[in-house]
């Protein structure tokens, strides 16, 4: 690798005496220069942006002024020339670097201020792969990295928040100081790395690879937070890849920030609740939905949900998939509730909230689409796993009934509605549910009897009544005692994955009961 050379120390403070603008999103842009030239800034400028400022009556030389080169072949070459690239990596305070610059007729560079083609909004908007790699910037990350390189001497600015500090101290004192210079270029680098991530993984998509040889991942952040899972542990909130409706690009209509509990137990919810059609309510806690149920409106969905678990429900947080409206968010005020989320929530509604100023109350303006494709990522000791989103879909035609009682059509619903919840529990999971409400969930057991028994448990806690229910488990039995317990809680419906090697016993075992039982085939696990 190359060795450090004996360079002298960087200046706290470096005058800007020509700055480099090349903007593709020019808002204020004008702005910026006009306090540039006001400094006695002198400015060079390409294409668009140089038009930009010329027609605001602004002094600014073409680039190919100082390259002697004209813009060529459709844009894509005009920056990437010895006279800029020497411009901003040159160290001023080197006598051989002086030198080269002087013998060349190089002069420095000091101020770069470049936001990159729109590759990002251009795949989002569903760009042809024409005109997706015509987005795809080369000279505005290469003279960025140069930039931020040479931090020493130059400041880079990479969007309009970073021109405002830069502008402060220009007008403060006429010089950017190292610390400055060096926060621009971290910076600087991570928004390179992420246009780079974001070009690799579309790349990637377009040629099938799931599983490309290397897999960047970035991300902007949205929210520092005073803790992560634990008051010991730091955390922050990023938002990466293509937009979905969620809590990442949530609006916050009121209550304290969001801790990093809440965020991930809110995002399970509103998942949860946009798989249904009907007006449906999620009540999570722990990561776990504890109730949910449709209804009518809102309203009953809310009632019916709380139903299920009303101590768990203490705390806990709330999603529902219609507008908000006044008697829901009147119901939902009367429990302590961390968080509520919807896609819209009316003024009446908004107003009720007011009155809990702690109640965080996020609107997404849309739901997420349950089968939009999507990956998944978690950290593991060295590395990361990276999967598909479970965006399966079980339909009454899929079931395979297995048991010599085929289930009622009101039985087949339950099972659906069920199985769709398991697949959001964490596993193992076993769900009872009937007429659309959820009647017992067990979570995160070791083995599917204990689920089974814990969510009958649940059940009878709150007097919810199993009989003729519905059991869901997202994943095969693989002994008979689980469905057993299942159906001496009141279940006279089970739909399961099957694919166990006991699986004939499991069906003996539903059929001297006179259980319906269907396979879905679809395993669902949720670890």
């Amino acid at each position: 690798m190359p060795a450090a050379p004996d360079y002298p120390a960087s200046p706290d403070e470096t005058p800007v005496r020509r700055a480099l603008l090349s903007v593709s999103d020019k808002t204020g842009l004008i702005d910026a220069a006009r306090a540039l030239v006001d400094l006695g800034v002198e400015l060079v400028s390409t294409g668009g942006t140089r038009a930009a400022i010329a027609a605001a009556g602004l002094p600014v030389k073409d680039v190919s002024d100082l390259t002697g080169f004209p813009e060529m072949m459709d844009g894509r070459v005009k920056t990437l020339h010895p006279v800029v690239h020497g411009g901003l990596l040159g160290v001023r305070d080197a006598a051989d670097h002086a030198k080269a610059m002087s013998d060349h007729g190089i002069g420095g560079i000091d101020l770069l201020y470049v936001n990159l083609y729109p590759f990002e909004a251009t795949v989002a908007a569903g760009g042809d792969f024409a005109t997706c790699v015509e987005n795809i910037d080369i000279g505005g990350p290469a003279m960025i990295r140069s930039a931020a390189k040479n931090h020493g001497y130059v400041a880079v600015c990479t969007d309009p928040a970073d021109m405002g500090e830069v502008l402060l101290q220009l007008k403060d004192g006429g010089t950017t100081t190292l610390e400055l210079r060096k926060r621009l270029a971290a910076r600087a680098y991570a928004r390179t790395a992420a246009y780079d991530a974001a070009i690799s993984a579309w790349f990637a998509g377009q040629l099938g690879d799931t599983a490309p040889a290397r897999k960047a991942i970035a991300g902007t952040l949205i929210q520092t937070m005073r803790y992560g899972e634990n008051p010991h542990q730091s955390a922050a909130f990023y938002a990466s890849g293509p937009a979905r409706p969620g809590v990442a690009g949530a609006r916050q209509l009121q209550g304290k920030d969001l801790s990093y509990n809440n965020i991930a137990d809110t995002d399970a919810a509103f998942e949860l609740v946009a798989e249904f059609a009907e007006p449906a309510c999620v009540i999570v806690k722990h990561a776990n939905p504890c109730g949910v149920a449709t209804g009518g409106d809102l309203l009953g969905a809310y009632q019916r949900a709380l139903e299920c678990d009303p101590v768990s429900a203490f705390g806990g947080i709330v999603a529902v998939n219609r507008r908000l409206d006044r008697k829901a968010a009147e119901a939902i005020v009367e429990v302590f509730t961390e968080v509520v989320i919807a896609p819209e929530a009316d003024d009446d509604a908004i107003a009720v909230f007011e009155s809990k100023k702690n109640l965080r109350l996020l609107v997404t303006g849309a739901l997420p689409d349950p089968r939009a494709p999507g990956e998944v990522f978690r950290s593991v000791a060295g590395g990361f796993l990276v999967q598909s989103r479970d965006a399966s879909l079980v339909l009454p035609g899929d079931l395979k009934i297995v048991t010599r009682r085929a289930p009622t059509p009101a039985e087949v619903a339950d099972m659906l509605f069920a199985f769709t919840i398991a697949k959001h529990v964490k596993s193992n999971a076993v769900v009872f549910a009937r007429g659309g409400q959820t009647l017992g969930v067990g979570a995160g057991q070791m083995n599917r009897k204990d689920s089974a028994r814990i969510a009958a448990m649940r059940a009878g806690d709150f007097g919810l009544d199993l009989t003729g229910s519905a059991c869901a488990s997202e994943a095969f039995f693989p002994f008979a005692d689980g469905l057993i317990q299942a159906a001496e809680a009141g279940a006279t419906a089970v739909i399961q994955p099957g694919g166990s090697i006991r699986d004939a016993e499991v069906i003996a075992a539903a059929d001297e009961r006179g259980v319906a039982m269907a396979f879905t085939g679809v395993r669902v696990f949720r670890h």
